[in-house]
């Protein structure tokens, strides 16, 4: 071996071992970083203030507010084509004061569909559900019948409602309720937004904590697509992070991070060998 070559094999050697380093030094960075990370299912909450109006949902101040995509897909519910949906993500952003919770919720619909007028015309609607008791998480499926939940309810004609379940096929009006809803609909996207006091006022409202998470799950119908009921396009169950100030980034961002390194040492490696199988 002549003296260029063993240089050669040298600096291979170099970089496929400084390749190795950097995986293990960028594994051994975010090792603890990841303990601490944001799970997948977290829907951050910021704080506001009461004169930013967010019980407005063009409100500026929502701008500030950011937006967590959840996704969406059928319920597997008994009713008739109950998976033909059209809806397969939302975005919900959420925000606190000392008194009220809002939550807003957009989604891309290309009919704005507000008129129940005949038996063939269903409006728009969306939907969010918390679990009653704070301290368990009922099944998504409008809860059980010994863990119920609450649903605030809004409709592309103009109703709003704050509702019980304890199942599916068991929900009921809880009457008069300070939740409120505001909605608008431009550039093919709705927008709604909720707002309620933090004071459930009644056993069979939940109390929004204000030092522990919010277990929370989203539904929307497309009326022009003859969705209604339990043809709906429904989430997983996420949660409202209101004790959440890490500021860590999100699990994703982390394994991408990650992924990425591994991709750039893989090529760097890869490379290299072909260099000296070629004996450049």
């Amino acid at each position: 071996m002549s003296d260029g070559d063993a240089d050669v094999l040298v600096r291979s050697e170099l970089l496929l071992l400084g390749a190795f380093a950097l995986v293990v030094l960028a594994a051994a960075a975010v090792g603890p970083i990841i303990a601490d990370a944001r799970p997948a299912f977290e829907i951050p909450v910021s704080d506001a203030s009461e004169d930013e109006n967010l019980d407005n949902v063009s409100a500026q101040g929502w701008d500030a507010v950011p937006a967590a995509t959840v996704s969406l897909s059928s319920t597997g519910s008994s009713v008739p084509n109950s998976g033909s949906i059209s809806v397969e993500e939302a975005k919900l952003g959420a925000a606190q004061t000392d008194e009220r919770l809002y939550l807003r919720l957009s989604w891309a619909d290309p009919t704005e569909d507000t008129s129940t007028g005949s038996l063939r015309a269903f409006a728009d609607a969306v939907a969010v559900q918390l679990p009653n008791d704070t301290d368990s998480r009922p099944p998504i499926a409008m809860g059980g019948s010994d863990n119920r939940v609450n649903v605030w309810y809004w409709t592309g004609d103009g109703r709003t409602e704050e509702l019980l379940a304890g199942g599916p096929g068991s929900t009921t009006n809880l009457g008069a309720s300070e939740l409120t809803a505001d909605a608008g609909y431009s550039d093919g996207r709705w927008r709604v937004a909720f707002s309620r006091p933090l004071d459930g006022s009644g056993e069979n409202r939940v109390s929004i904590p204000d030092d522990s998470d919010l277990d929370v799950a989203v539904a929307v119908w497309n009326g022009s697509n003859m969705e209604r009921s339990g043809q709906k396009s429904a989430s997983s169950w996420h949660y409202l992070a209101l004790d959440s100030d890490t500021g860590e980034p999100p699990y994703q961002t982390i394994l991408w991070a990650i992924a990425g390194i591994a991709i750039v040492a893989s090529a760097l490696i890869t490379i290299e060998g072909v260099r000296r199988t070629r004996g450049e």
